[in-house]
């Protein structure tokens, strides 16, 4: 089981145990005191190679799911919050998504997409039942579930020969936040797009895409490999 679902069970247990203490007036603060988290490991995003993206995109015909993979890859929501966009939240005329609860956080925002994209986006909209309320749907009146989301996302890995790879549907997010990075979007406004609740958890993706770091490096090891270094530091 992993750290963060433990972390969740145990914030269940605890929130129950309070329940039971305010309710019927068991005094056992000590309970409360005594809590047990799980230290969480500091995993870097990972984000998708730029030339395995190019390959990833190549093998997408299907036009709902190279809306649906764009749309992630562009926009850096969470693959829950497409799922529930309705196609009343897209506004077409400013490239535009309105989410209005988020997965995690429960606080609304606008996320912005781009050209080609929208240009997915339109292909499915003109293909798609005019009829159905949500955005992408599966079969019958059902939306799309998230299994079958990450089944497409594999498939379409295993088409463009990068199922060993290690890349999974989440990170088409990673990407977003890595690209945007790269080019030089300030963290605050990132955080804002992702829907972070606070800036530490956006700071991730800075360690990632610290290019002045890795600059720096390949500088200073050149200078190593020439002999050119002051022995006395």
């Amino acid at each position: 089981m992993k750290p963060t679902t433990v972390n969740t069970r145990l914030r269940n247990v605890y929130a129950f145990v309070r329940f039971v203490i305010l309710e019927y007036k068991v005094f056992s603060w000590e309970l409360m005191e005594r809590k047990i988290k799980l230290k969480l490991p500091d995993r870097l995003p990972r984000a998708i190679d730029e030339q395995h993206l190019q390959q990833l995109l190549t093998v997408i015909d299907n036009l709902r799911n190279r809306a649906l993979i764009l749309l992630l890859l562009r926009t850096g929501m969470r693959i829950g919050e497409l799922l529930n966009c309705k196609v009343d939240d897209v506004d077409l005329a400013e490239q535009k998504i309105l989410i209005y609860q988020s997965d995690k956080t429960s606080v609304g925002r606008a996320v912005y997409y781009s050209n080609d994209a929208q240009q997915a986006l339109l292909a499915w909209l003109r293909a798609r039942d005019p009829l159905k309320r949500q955005l992408f749907y599966g079969r019958g009146t059902n939306p799309l579930c998230y299994e079958a989301a990450r089944a497409i996302f594999r498939k379409y890995l295993q088409k463009a020969g990068l199922q060993h790879n290690g890349y999974t549907l989440h990170c088409l997010r990673h990407t977003f936040a890595t690209d945007l990075l790269n080019a030089k979007m300030p963290l605050e406004c990132l955080r804002v797009l992702l829907g972070h609740s606070n800036l530490e958890i956006t700071r991730r993706y800075a360690r990632l895409t610290d290019k002045t770091r890795e600059e720096e490096y390949f500088t200073a090891m050149q200078r190593i490999l020439k002999g050119d270094v002051d022995e006395h530091h």
